[in-house]
């Protein structure tokens, strides 16, 4: 039997990079002592064939194999596009 690969969705925090995006991916916990949820955030970077990805896009990643040194996860859908709002330095004054 076929093992499933792993996915996760995410917020894309980084695509400065060719054909990579950074990901990061947040996981509510408890605290054991205290038992508060906490936000645990985990950066992945993955394969972005084509660069369809930007910045504050939701996105769908799979593991995959080795791409690169750090590279280990494939985007396969982008769910919702991000939108960042440039400000020029005249409209701020």
């Amino acid at each position: 039997m076929k093992a499933k690969r792993k996915t996760r969705v995410g917020r894309v925090v980084s695509d400065r990079m060719d054909k990579t995006v950074v990901v990061a991916v947040e996981t509510p916990r408890r605290h054991p002592l205290y038992k508060k949820t906490m936000r645990r955030a985990v950066k992945y970077k993955a394969h972005d064939e084509g660069n369809k990805c930007g910045l504050d896009d939701t996105v769908r990643i799979e593991e995959t194999r080795p791409l690169s040194r750090l590279k280990r996860w494939r985007v396969t859908e982008v769910i919702t596009k991000g939108n960042i709002v440039e400000i020029q330095p005249k409209e701020i004054a």
